[in-house]
C-alpha cells in the first residue's frame, strides 16, 4: 500500500529521493498526472531511464498510480505525487555534499522556472502576493529559530488549505492554485569586483559632447 510521505529521515528514503531527476519528476507530478513517456519527453530523457526513476519513486511511496488507460493495444500508467517530501535536518546533515548540491540545483531550477512563468503570466498581480527578500545577521541559535518559524508557517498554510478545500467543496468559493516557496540559507559572498575592468572603464574617454 502506498503511504503518504512528509518529513523523511530514513536513510533508504533519503537515498531514493537524492537524485536530481527524481526531484524534477516529483515537481511535475505535484501539479498533474503524467505517464513515464510524457515525463521522458518533458525531461528530454530516454524512456528507459525515466521509467526506472518512476518505479523507484513509486516503490518508496513518493508517487502513486492514479489511473490506467488503454491506448492502441498498450496500457498507459498515469502517476501523481502523494505528498511533497521534506528531508529532515538530521538526514540532510548526513548526506554527502555532492548529493546536497545536486538536489539543491534541481530544486532551484524548478523554482526558477515556476517563478519566471508566474511573472510572464501575471501571477504576481494579486495585492496579497509575496515576493520579498530580507538580509539578517543571526547566530547558530537564531538560524535554528528562524528555520522553525518558516516550518511553522508552512504547517499553518497547510491547515489553511484544509479550511479552503472545505469551502470549495461546499461551493462557497472558487479554487485558487498557489505556490509557496521558503528559503533560508547562509548569505553568499558578494561578486568580486574586477579591478582591471574598473581601471579600463576609468581610462575610457567620455562619449558625451561638450
Amino acid at each position: 500500500m502506498t503511504r503518504r510521505v512528509q518529513d523523511i529521515d530514513d536513510p533508504r528514503l533519503v537515498k531514493a529521493l537524492a537524485h536530481p531527476v527524481r526531484v524534477r519528476i516529483l515537481g511535475i507530478l505535484e501539479h498533474r498526472t503524467a505517464t513515464p513517456k510524457e515525463l521522458a519527453r518533458e525531461l528530454s530523457l530516454p524512456l528507459e531511464n525515466t521509467s526506472y526513476h518512476v518505479r523507484a519513486l513509486r516503490e518508496f511511496g513518493f508517487i502513486k498510480l492514479e489511473r490506467k488507460r488503454q491506448v492502441r493495444g498498450a496500457v498507459e500508467h498515469h502517476y501523481r505525487a502523494v505528498a511533497r517530501p521534506r528531508v529532515s535536518a538530521k538526514a540532510w546533515e548526513q548526506m554527502p555534499e555532492s548529493l546536497k548540491q545536486a538536489m539543491n540545483a534541481a530544486n532551484i531550477s524548478q523554482l526558477s522556472d515556476i517563478v519566471n512563468r508566474g511573472v510572464e503570466q501575471g501571477k504576481f498581480s494579486r495585492p496579497e502576493s509575496q515576493l520579498q527578500r530580507m538580509p539578517y545577521v543571526l547566530d547558530d541559535d537564531g538560524f535554528k529559530a528562524a528555520s522553525d518559524v518558516l516550518s511553522e508557517a508552512l504547517e499553518r498554510i497547510s491547515a489553511i488549505e484544509k479550511d479552503a478545500k472545505a469551502r470549495i467543496e461546499a461551493g462557497n468559493s472558487d479554487p485558487v492554485p498557489v505556490v509557496t516557496a521558503v528559503m533560508l540559507f547562509d548569505r553568499p559572498d558578494p561578486p568580486r569586483l574586477d579591478p582591471d575592468a574598473d581601471a579600463d572603464a576609468a581610462l575610457k574617454p567620455s562619449s558625451s559632447s561638450t
